[in-house]
């Protein structure tokens, strides 16, 4: 196999897995920052904490109860946490 096939070859495969990296990477994360959006809403500009992202993955994983749940816990209204959970998974 000639050398300039075998450079193409390896960097079709390249492109075509850091491709499909970057066409999922962005929606799981935009997911979370939704739900982290609701609550640095309620907070009026304030930071979120580690315990607020975490609940959110929680909520990215489908467990809407343990989002709003761990939300609470963090001191985030009953309200903004379901609303923030349901954004989550979407």
């Amino acid at each position: 196999m000639r050398t300039s096939t075998r450079i193409a070859g390896v960097l079709t495969g390249l492109a075509l897995a850091l491709g499909g990296a970057a066409l999922t990477a962005p929606a799981a994360h935009a997911d979370i920052a939704s739900c982290v959006n609701q609550v640095e809403r309620e907070l009026r500009g304030g930071a979120a904490q580690d315990s607020v992202h975490m609940a959110c993955y929680v909520g990215l994983t489908g467990n809407h109860d343990q989002c709003v749940s761990d939300l609470t816990r963090a001191g985030v209204t009953e309200d903004t946490a379901t609303s923030a959970c349901r954004v989550a998974p979407q």
